[in-house]
């Protein structure tokens, strides 16, 4: 018996395993290493048949419509490195960026001969980028990679990572869901290991699962916060609460990512966190502040830890802050049920727009489907600017024909880098079959 104890202990022991990845390397072996997966279309990223655990996930991504024509060519640039297409040189392209893509586009994740997800979520939710709007942070199972140029705006492009593992018995399946009217730039690398015996029959199943109340059912939100009128009503059985989790089966709670939108311009961080274990009526995890529950005291501080900590700062934004809490070493512990949930201000008194992705293990079957919003219910509340009215020129004739020009590029251009998308697009689908046939004759070779 070993005595070796620590949290890379499994480095130090040699483990019969073959490694594998999904990737969207090009199997043209040229250089478009990222796949176009088209608008309102699913793609399956990835199939691999089990035992095996999948290690570590990468991926970034871009989205966008082409507004004017640009001054390069479309079908060379089409072939070129898409630096272009990530961040265009200023009057070089011009294209027309989506900013809430993030939570256009979903994540999905089915276990073993499941017909029901176990894994469904905003792509950005997913990797702890609330309201489609990225932040620089580190912590163990995730991480956000981002551009000191890119910081401060709504779908801003940048590089996630997932390192919870995710074993699985019989078969996993990673899909994407674009369900934008754009095209979605996806570059990935999702690393797995395959095992040659079957995994005990205690495993629990990596879950995650995202919500959002927009706004919460507040009875004061016109009431300040801390006052004595709010602070003396009470609120035991955790009625109206924000819900980030509610799951029935076996297993255990790792924690969340939670973003506020707060409305009333005082303070949102009141409410505690409630945890009702295997159907409790009274809840038997009590907190005694949001914040506290992500380990911050009076208030909400700019660090990011590796088990908690502030993604992006409320007064960095226009009034939404991102948190998050992973119970890595404490995680919460169920055989029959649980619910997750926060007060939104103290007994639920506020109305702010709360939303959340829970991750969790548990046994299979998944007992309560996942499900999600629409679309249309998933975008961020944004401040609105007014309407820009532009003056009306009379112009010469040397700025018509200008003008004249420039539509006539337009209507020779646009169809041209259309039919690039369509390409891009149709070799996203070939080499979704080509990455599942590949991981099946890897697995077929191992066994």
């Amino acid at each position: 018996m070993s005595n070796l104890s620590g949290m890379f202990k499994d480095l130090t022991k040699v483990k019969k395993a073959r490694n594998g990845r999904f990737a969207s390397w090009d199997q043209r072996g040229m250089n478009q290493d990222y796949w176009e997966i088209p608008a309102g279309e699913s793609i399956t990223i990835g199939e691999v048949e089990g035992p095996g655990c999948i290690t570590h996930i990468w991926m970034t991504s871009s989205c966008r419509k082409v507004k004017a024509p640009s001054i390069l060519d479309p079908e060379l640039n089409a072939n070129a490195a898409p630096v272009m297409e990530i961040h265009p040189a200023l009057g070089v392209i011009w294209d027309d960026y989506d900013p809430f893509y993030y939570r256009k586009v979903l994540i999905k994740i089915t276990w073993d001969d499941q017909d029901t997800p176990s894994v469904l979520a905003p792509f950005g939710d997913f990797f702890c980028i609330g309201n489609s709007y990225p932040g620089n942070f580190s912590s163990l199972p995730f991480n956000v990679s981002l551009k000191p140029e890119e910081a401060g705006r709504y779908g801003a492009p940048c590089s996630v990572s997932c390192y919870f593992p995710m074993p699985f018995n019989k078969k996993a399946k990673f899909e994407i869901i674009n369900q934008n009217e754009l095209p979605f730039i996806l570059y990935f690398n999702i690393d797995y290991e395959m095992y040659k015996e079957p995994l005990d029959d205690d495993t629990a199943y990596f879950h995650a699962s995202w919500n959002r109340q927009n706004p919460c059912d507040g009875w004061g939100a016109d009431l300040q916060v801390n006052s004595p009128e709010v602070n003396t009503v009470t609120n035991l059985k955790g009625d109206g609460n924000y819900v980030v989790l509610n799951t029935e089966g076996t297993g255990h709670y790792v924690g969340c990512n939670l973003t506020v939108k707060h409305f009333q311009g005082s303070w949102w961080g009141e409410g505690n966190d409630m945890f009702f274990i295997d159907g409790e009526e009274y809840p038997s995890l009590n907190g005694t502040g949001t914040e506290d529950y992500f380990n911050h005291a009076w208030g909400m501080q700019r660090n990011s830890f590796p088990f908690f900590g502030t993604i992006v700062h409320e007064g960095d934004t226009d009034g939404f802050q991102v948190s998050y809490r992973f119970h890595l070493t404490d995680p919460v512990r169920f055989e029959k049920s649980l619910k997750v949930t926060i007060e939104h201000g103290h007994s639920n008194h506020l109305s702010d727009d709360w939303s959340s992705t829970a991750y969790w293990y548990q046994t299979l079957p998944t007992v309560k489907p996942l499900s999600i919003l629409p679309v249309e219910d998933r975008l961020p509340v944004v401040p609105i600017l007014p309407e820009r009215i532009t003056p009306k020129v009379e112009l010469t004739t040397e700025q018509k024909n200008a003008r004249e020009s420039y539509l006539k590029r337009w209507e020779n251009y646009e169809p041209v880098r259309q039919e690039q998308f369509r390409i891009k697009e149709n070799k996203a689908r070939r080499e979704s079959k080509m990455n599942t046939e590949f991981a099946k004759k890897l697995r077929e070779d191992y066994k």
